[in-house]
Parts: C-alpha cells; structure tokens; sequence
C-alpha cells in the first residue's frame, strides 16, 4: 500500500473544513460567556475533536470513492482505485478504520461527540453506499451533505467543549450556535452542487441525477446562487434583530462579508453557466470551500473577542 496513494485517497484538502469547523466553534464555546480563557482539557477535546472530524472525512472519502469507482474511471480516471494504485480491498481496510479511529477519538470527548460522529458516519455511507446511495437523487444527495458538513458540525465543535453533563441546560446550545448553524447548513444544501458540474458524463453514466443533470446547467445555476449569498444575509439580519452573544460588530460584519464573497461565486456561475461543465472543479468549488472555512473563523472571532472591541460599529 503506497503512502502517496492513500494521501490521494484522503484527499487532504477536503479535510481542513472539518477539522477548521471544530477548532473554530470549539474556542467560540470557550469565549461565549465573555472571557476567552483557554484550559488544558477543554483544549485536548478539541483538539481530538477536530482530528476525529478531519479522519472521519477521510472514511467518507474513501467510501465514497469505493462505490464511484465506475464514476471516476470517466471523471477523474487519475485517483488512486481506478488509476490502479490501491485496490478496493486497501481502500475496504482505510475505510474500517478510518471510520472506527474518528468514533474511538470522539468517545474519548463526550457522549454526545460520539453520537453525532456516529450520525454523521452513517450518512456518509448513505451518500455512496447501498442500499439507499442517496448521492443518486438530487434533493437527497445535498441534503445528505449539508446536515453533517454545513449543520451538525458548528453543533460538534460547541459540544466538545459544554460536555454531556451540561445538556440539559438550555444554556449548552445558545441562539449564537443554531443561528450560525442554521446559516452554514443553508450554505452546504446549496453550495454542494458546484462539485457536481464537471462531473456530468460520469455522475450520468453511474446513474447519479445531480442537480445540473436533472434541470440542466443553467436552471441549476439560478438554484444554487441564492445559496451561496442568502444564508449569510440571514444571518446578518438576525445578528442586528437579536442578541445571539460575542462581538456583534464581528458576527454582524463578518457575515456581510461572506455574503459579498458568495455573490462573487454566485457571479461565477452565472456569467458563464457552460464553462463549469469544462471537466476540471470549477473555480467556484474552490471558492465555496474556503468560504465555509472562513465563515468557521468569523463564528470563532465573534465569541473569543471581546465585545468591546469596535463596539458601536453593528446594529
């Protein structure tokens, strides 16, 4: 089993979001009640919880690279199964422990981490899998991305640190967190799509109708971009109508600024809706991606300094 094979499987960019996402909300937790002060064990959990989320994302893409080898002798012939490099018994054994590794890390946190990583492992085999391989149908196929990578994620980060015992408080997950959840949740169902335009002949010939194959390329288009701009306006509006806790200056300013980055993006799609079909990601998945990694270090900021910093400059 070759190393430079099984970093290609784990595609390594994919896993900074992840890993970014439980960092970020996991020092956001630390700084919601007003002083941001750093202890060495809530430290450790997150720490483990960003390595249990960043191996978890390596199990889901070897799965999913599993059951798309078909797929990707058409779109991307040069990853590591159909290239020949590893063989699908290899990729079988990555996946077991790849997935096994991020539930170990997660029971060492907390319950609740372990039931969420749990959760999010199932939908991962979900998307690829059988029986369900929910990546098959447009609808099911983003809505099975967007709740364990857009939702649930910002929910692991805050919980890591909060701990079980606090659950049944309703001070464990405060407005800030669903507020910023709901956002990034919205973002993903939508955002999602943008890997799918240059995979079209592939995804068509593995029998997966994705959004652009089952309305077109230009209707999908005026789909997503409402996604990438609409979630993080939402989110401004409802910084300014209510107290959700941090630097609202921040929150408030940071989530106009992703919504300015998103109607770039969106601007990319829709100028020249043909161009993302070309058969390399198209610049806008790029952009989508660190957009959801931005919009973790916004949240982060928002709660570790202090709200008399640049105060008066938000609603």
């Amino acid at each position: 089993m070759k190393l430079s094979a099984v970093v290609r499987l784990s595609r390594p960019f994919t896993l900074l979001a992840p890993a970014v996402g439980m960092l970020a909300t996991g020092f956001a937790a630390i700084g919601w009640a007003g002083s941001f002060e750093l202890e060495g064990w809530s430290v450790t959990k997150i720490l483990l919880g960003a390595l249990a989320a960043a191996i978890l994302n390596i199990a889901s893409n070897s799965v999913n690279q599993i059951f798309d080898i078909e797929v990707d002798r058409i779109n991307k012939p040069e990853r590591p199964l159909p290239a020949g490099d590893l063989s699908l018994k290899q990729a079988g054994v990555i996946t077991v422990v790849t997935y096994l590794g991020a539930l170990a890390l997660a029971a060492t946190i907390n319950a609740t981490i372990f039931w969420i990583v749990l959760f999010t492992a199932v939908l991962t085999y979900l998307y690829s899998g059988p029986p369900a391989r929910t990546k098959r149908h447009w609808a099911f196929a983003n809505i099975t991305i967007a709740i364990p990578r857009g939702f649930l994620l910002p929910m692991a980060g805050w919980a890591a640190v909060s701990g079980n015992e606090l659950y049944a408080g309703a001070e464990v997950l405060p407005l800030g967190i669903w507020l910023f959840a709901a956002a990034s949740g919205l973002f993903v169902l939508g955002a999602a799509t943008t890997k799918d335009y240059a995979d079209l002949k592939g995804d068509e010939a593995g029998g997966c109708i994705t959004l652009p194959l089952k309305f077109g390329v230009e209707r999908s288009v005026r789909f997503v971009a409402p996604f990438l701009v609409l979630p993080w306006l939402g989110w401004a509006a409802a910084i300014a109508l209510t107290d959700p806790g941090g630097n609202h200056t921040f929150l408030f300013w940071g989530s106009l600024l992703l919504a300015a980055i998103g109607a770039r993006a969106a601007w990319l799609l829709l100028r020249d809706p043909e161009s993302l079909t070309s058969g390399s990601t198209h610049p806008s998945w790029v952009l989508m991606y660190l957009m959801m990694i931005g919009s973790q270090i916004v949240f982060a900021l928002g709660y570790v300094v202090a709200p008399s910093v640049l105060a008066g400059y938000a609603p």
